[in-house]
């Protein structure tokens, strides 16, 4: 049985204005960050964030919010950063 479907997600939303603007709901933590990509922990995957002249303007830890503005190129979700490496290669 696949694992994620055991796993209760809590509820995230993404919310990009015009490419320039993006609202996220649901971050756990804010892996790194520079200004072309952000990587962020959203429901234990990676979420990143490509783009150019990329800022956070705020982060709220008690809800999750953060809110982010730049030329946003590519939104990418992944796997979770706590899996070790030999986890990742023999699936």
């Amino acid at each position: 049985m696949d694992e994620r479907k055991n796993i209760k997600s809590k509820i995230h939303s993404v919310l990009i204005e015009n490419r320039e603007k993006i609202t996220i709901n649901g971050v756990d933590d804010v892996e790194s960050f520079d200004e072309n990509n952000i990587i962020l922990i959203v429901n234990d995957e990676l979420l990143v964030i490509k783009g150019f002249d990329l800022r956070i303007n705020k982060i709220n830890t008690e809800t999750g919010e953060v809110f982010i503005e730049g030329q946003i190129y590519s939104l990418e979700f992944g796997e979770s950063p706590k899996k070790g490496l030999l986890s990742r290669l023999f699936k």
